[in-house]
């Protein structure tokens, strides 16, 4: 559509690259279909938004009684240590944990050993014929999480961490191949913002080929992301719900989500980004992309009442 203009994206990708990101950015009215966008077909390694699609997979298989939710399954401990991991990632010892909680913990707390738990029954082949079943596409499942736990990153020190930085930024070739496997676009999961707003949309609206079950559970897993740092500050207020989930690794940095306002506007958001600035905490790169995504989305609202 029209309501961003080439001034407007211009002037937003100057910010971008001030701020030393790359990004893929789109905002869809639900409601109508409207979107606004900057590059919105570049593909990303996607990192923990790969757990979005699982968590799909796995819901529709429950409901077509192939698993059974309450089911416990034996989950060996993570026992890591580096920063940022979370729930059974940093067990020390191994637990019993129902399918239904192992959501919970993969989809709301980005548990990277919960998502491999539920791979385990769902393996990545499994999660992207569940895609192909919905009629979604431009998302890629290769590989599960254990495979983002062993980064450059994990052999340095928190002083060194801006080496495996520097290596992510600077290790990539023009064609998407990057001397770091998670970050190669031909071995990692990958995925655009297109393809994640239309994830967003068959989980959000009617009709679907995503069951209503399916889809109402998917919604309440993302609502209940205690992850809120990245683009939550520019949309969740005491007016509006933010559900969403985030995805990160080295010098990635994603969320995508949607926003349900009061008055019953509702919008879909992908953010995927990279950051050329080699430092492991970057605050003001994520308040940057939540900005980014706020003023497409007012962009977009401001058209739809003009």
């Amino acid at each position: 559509m029209s309501a961003g203009g080439g001034g407007f994206l211009a002037g937003l990708r100057r910010t971008l690259e001030d701020g030393g990101l790359r990004g893929s950015f789109l905002v869809r009215d639900l409601a109508t279909g409207d979107e606004l966008g900057i590059d919105p077909d570049v593909e990303f390694p996607v990192a923990s938004l790969v757990k979005v699609p699982l968590a799909l997979a796995m819901l529709e298989r429950i409901r077509r009684g192939e698993l059974d939710g309450a089911a416990p399954v034996e989950v060996p401990p993570g026992r890591i240590t580096t920063p940022g991991p979370t729930g059974v990632s940093r067990f020390r010892h191994p637990a019993r944990i129902a399918v239904d909680d192992l959501l919970y913990l993969s989809t709301s707390v980005s548990d990277g050993a919960a998502a491999d738990a539920l791979f385990g029954l769902t393996p990545p082949a499994g999660v992207a014929a569940e895609l192909r079943r919905a009629g979604l596409g431009g998302v890629t499942v290769r590989h599960t999480m254990r495979e983002l736990a062993d980064t450059p990153v994990e052999r340095f020190d928190t002083a060194r961490a801006h080496l495996a930085h520097a290596l992510a930024i600077d290790a990539g070739t023009p064609g998407g191949g990057h001397r770091v496997p998670q970050l190669d676009l031909s071995r990692a999961n990958t995925g655009t913002a297109r393809a994640f707003t239309d994830l967003l949309c068959a989980v959000w609206t009617r009709p679907s080929r995503v069951h209503p079950d399916v889809a109402a559970r998917l919604r309440e897993l993302m609502r209940d992301n205690v992850l809120r740092h990245r683009l939550a500050p520019d949309f969740a207020s005491d007016s509006a719900v933010w559900s969403s989930k985030t995805g990160t690794l080295l010098n990635l940095r994603h969320e995508v989500g949607v926003v349900e306002h009061a008055d019953g506007r509702s919008y879909a958001v992908a953010a995927l980004t990279e950051s050329r600035v080699a430092a492991a905490g970057q605050p003001g790169v994520d308040a940057l992309m939540g900005q980014v995504a706020r003023r497409l989305r007012d962009r977009l609202r401001a058209a739809a009442t003009a």
